[in-house]
């Protein structure tokens, strides 16, 4: 009966948990089973079952080494992977900081926040980054999260906010080091989830860090065109579990259920609270149907018992028997980036030039996946505007990869956004509830509103964010700049609120130097006001939002208001110039003369002819 369950890594955990750093050499199994025994010893303080940010900063400052600011990096995002996302209660929780007119008072709005579980039961969870190497064999290229844990209390997120008001920000504009950060002085009572599940997240990130170097597809894979990163890589997945699950395992057991040395013994029982634990990491189904269930329940499937060595009686699996069950029904993600791409259909795009799109490779699996965010995945964008805004793309993770001197919009709500090895190129995408990660591209523009962002081996990008975390920037990176979000949708505001993000707090001016590789604060700048201008969408769509959400900064503001004023002398002189007719026609010739010849120069000719609709019996696919 065992072969008619099959459990497979899931996705999200995994795609939006690694952070592509090195993890903190100390942030490992041998001090996060350290960890557990002091949080453990000093429950009456507030310790444990859940941890808070002051106990958490003692351990990872004190014990681990930590620097405050990567210490508070950790703290937040791990306080991300514990309930799913509750756009209300995020909103309503961004309003309260941003009310807050010190750093004194965000920390005691912070202090209200329930805590985390403790690491070890964690229950649901989402995303998140951490750091934490199972052992020297173990460093490797990117890290994964911990699993949350089961007795995790939900922490509350907040309604409705302000798009007009703005938090205190702290002191100093740009570059912040590692150390520097705003909330290693801030929130100081917010949740740390457990260590089991932190220290599965850590041993997860620090794996997919690890797995396989650069991943390597079979020739015939239906992906092979990829050079899929290890946190995209559905085959990375399968073989970070079944290469750690034993570790895992064991960072989940109780303390009385491990040895001397602090490991399994063949009489080993693992709770059941583990076990939910784990549902964090694992999912599946049976006789291959398309209804998913979390691990715990299908653990608990009668016929599974006999397989998986669960009593009823002591509500517990046996260690040795639970591992040999998992093995042996653990596959590759059958609704992961491979079958995207091999089942997946073709996504119709709004805007799209005939003939360019030969090379172009965009697939979308939401006809193979059920009650799972959709994924969409374009590779080899060559020369092409495609703009798309439909329930196709609500929630997606979406890849886009290698593309080139193109103008991409996505104008939905998405859950996350990975841009890759892409030149030339602009890209306007709708609020990210999670993540937006930049590797390895060259000169190209995004513009976004995200709960984060991160960025890696770039060169000469600019980004224009609203964003309530500061922008990580890892390292590799080169001449990177950061400008206020420039530009609106009709709809724009309405999907904010659907993924829980507000115009404040915002730090897209305050970036964080994640690694000491990147600790040169000249790698990036502030876009200059003289240099910076307002964004026009071209396309009609039905909304409410008919400016920037938040407005812009001040100075970039009179930047805009002094050029306009110029503009309107220069009108104002023309009209005054009393110029005859056939004045005014050599007049204008003059004119668009000029700025035809500078639509060529700046390369916006390319665009401009982009947005000429395709003829009446062109054929798009449907969808």
């Amino acid at each position: 009966m065992a072969a008619a369950v099959s459990l497979w890594p899931r996705t999200e955990p995994l795609l939006l948990g690694a952070l592509p750093v090195p993890p903190p050499a100390r942030l490992g199994p041998h001090y996060l089973r350290k960890m557990a025994a002091y949080a453990r010893a000093r429950a009456a303080e507030g310790c444990y079952p859940r941890l808070s940010w002051p106990r958490w900063r003692h351990i990872a400052c004190g014990k681990l080494q930590l620097g405050r600011g990567l210490a508070w990096l950790y703290f937040e995002r791990f306080h991300d992977l514990l309930p799913p996302p509750d756009p209300p209660r995020r909103l309503q929780r961004a309003e309260a900081e941003a009310a807050c007119g010190s750093a004194e008072e965000l920390e005691r709005e912070r202090g209200k926040a329930g805590p985390g579980a403790w690491p070890g039961r964690a229950r649901g969870g989402r995303r998140h980054l951490t750091a934490s190497p199972l052992s020297a064999a173990l460093r490797g290229h990117a890290a994964l999260p911990a699993l949350p844990l089961p007795a995790a209390a939900e922490q509350g997120l907040p309604e409705d906010v302000s798009h007009r008001r703005r938090v205190a920000k702290p002191q100093g504009q740009g570059c912040r080091a590692a150390g520097q950060g705003r909330g290693a002085e801030q929130a100081k009572q917010e949740a740390f989830p457990a260590l089991g599940t932190a220290a599965l997240w850590s041993v997860s990130e620090d794996v997919l860090y690890s797995v396989g170097g650069a991943s390597q597809l079979c020739e015939n894979s239906p992906c092979s065109y990829f050079s899929a990163p290890k946190n995209w890589n559905d085959q990375d997945h399968l073989a970070f579990l079944l290469t750690h699950l034993s570790d895992m395992l064991e960072l989940l057991l109780e303390p009385e259920q491990l040895s001397a040395s602090s490991h399994s013994t063949h009489n080993s029982l693992v709770s059941y609270e583990a076990v939910c634990a784990l549902s964090f990491l694992i999912e599946g189904t049976v006789n291959n149907s398309r209804t998913i269930h979390p691990l715990h329940e299908l653990a608990l499937w009668q016929p599974c018992h006999v397989q998986n060595g669960y009593s009823k009686i002591s509500k517990t699996f046996s260690f040795p028997t639970l591992e040999n069950w998992l093995r042996s029904c653990l596959i590759i993600n059958p609704f992961g980036m491979t079958a995207c791409l091999r089942s997946g259909k073709k996504l119709a795009w709004a805007q799209q030039v005939e003939g360019t799109t030969r090379r172009a490779k965009i697939a979308c699996n939401t006809r193979v996946v059920p009650e799972v965010s959709p994924m969409v995945i374009m590779s080899q964008v060559y020369k092409q505007t495609l703009a798309k805004s439909s329930d196709t793309l609500v929630g997606a993770h979406v890849r886009i990869h290698r593309c080139n001197e193109s103008f991409i919009y996505l104008l939905s709500p998405l859950c996350s956004v990975t841009i890759e090895k892409c030149r030339n190129s602009t890209f306007v995408l709708g609020p990210v509830e999670a993540s937006v990660h930049v590797h390895s591209c060259d000169n190209i523009k995004v513009i976004t509103v995200c709960h984060c962002l991160s960025l890696s081996s770039t060169t000469g990008c600019t980004f224009h964010v609203l964003t309530p975390t500061q922008p990580l920037i890892l390292a590799g990176n080169q001449a990177i700049s950061f400008a206020p979000f420039h530009t609106h949708y009709p709809m724009l505001e309405d999907h904010m609120a659907q993924v829980g993000l507000a115009t404040v707090p915002n730090y897209w001016d305050s970036p964080m130097m994640v690694c000491k590789e990147s600790s040169d604060a000249s790698v990036f700048c502030l876009l200059s006001p003289l240099d910076f201008y307002t964004f026009v969408i071209p396309f009609e769509m039905e909304g409410d939002t008919t400016e920037t959400p938040g407005g812009l900064p001040h100075a970039y503001q009179k930047a805009l208001n002094q050029r306009e004023q110029k503009v309107q002398i220069w009108q104002k002189m023309v009209k005054e110039a009393c110029l005859t007719k056939e004045q005014r026609k050599q007049f204008q010739m003059l004119v668009e003369s000029k700025f035809y010849e500078w639509l060529i120069q700046t390369g916006n000719r390319q665009q401009l002819d982009s947005l000429v609709p395709p003829a009446v019996g062109s054929k798009q696919a449907a969808g």
